[in-house]
């Protein structure tokens, strides 16, 4: 991905097909649709349909439906194609799994063998005598490698966490409606990016998507604002330029 100050303007708004599209969301498509025409740039459109409970065509067709009557035409996506396709995130797993397997490689992420049993334990215990539960406790980080392989290679149930860097430093970018934001990175907790059947986290599937499709600037509702530093974080683990942010 190259470097947002110097490339071609590319935006995107995704998405889930979980239900008809909302003022809010509408909203967003508008920001990203008017900034890629303003600049000559490029709006993309992707289908975030992982939630297999939830996602179905009938909404797919109720979003393409509502874009086209607001008027907002989309230079890739469904019905239109593009070279940074698929757009439709279930099916681009294939990405996830590169993703994480590159991640491996640079010792960013590791197996979480941690049960739901055991973690809501640790939670409880935690909100009951210290305080409140202040995330994950790494007990899995330092395991001895050829133990975690051992235990995967048995068929043990495991996640796959990001290794937050010790001694990071604050987690900082300038967003472009905000100003400078600042995120103390101690309070980072080593989020999950895979989850037991493999499937990607929100968090971990958005990074893919967007450096994978080029995007240069990432437009969405404040309430997303608490999810950036985490997708830094995700960005660096990768070694991809961060987009410019607007929220």
């Amino acid at each position: 991905m190259t470097n947002a100050t110097d490339a071609r303007v590319r935006v995107r708004f995704a998405p889930s097909p979980t239900g008809r599209l909302h003022v809010g969301g509408a909203r967003t498509a508008i920001y990203n649709w008017a900034l890629a025409r303003a600049m000559g740039g490029d709006f993309i459109l992707r289908i975030e349909d992982t939630d297999p409970e939830r996602s179905t065509e009938e909404n797919v067709q109720v979003i393409l439906n509502a874009m086209k009557w607001l008027g907002l035409d989309w230079d890739e996506g469904p019905e239109v194609g593009g070279q940074a396709g698929p757009y439709f995130q279930t099916q681009r797993m294939d990405t996830y799994a590169a993703a994480l397997e590159l991640m491996k490689e640079r010792g960013s992420v590791y197996p979480c063998f941690c049960t739901k049993e055991e973690l809501d334990a640790k939670r409880a215990a935690a909100e009951a005598n210290e305080g409140g539960y202040a995330g994950y406790d790494r007990t899995c980080r330092d395991l001895d490698p050829a133990e975690a392989v051992r235990r995967i290679e048995a068929g043990e149930p495991h996640v796959w966490r990001l290794r937050v860097p010790e001694n990071h430093g604050p987690i900082e970018f300038d967003d472009a409606v905000y100003g400078h934001v600042s995120f103390p990175a101690e309070v980072m907790d080593d989020m999950i990016v895979v989850r037991t059947d493999g499937s990607p986290t929100y968090n971990f599937a958005v990074v893919c998507d967007d450096a994978n499709m080029g995007v240069t600037h990432v437009i969405r509702g404040d309430d997303h604002l608490s999810n950036t530093p985490r997708q830094i974080l995700i960005y660096e683990a990768l070694g991809f330029d961060v987009p410019t942010f607007a929220h």
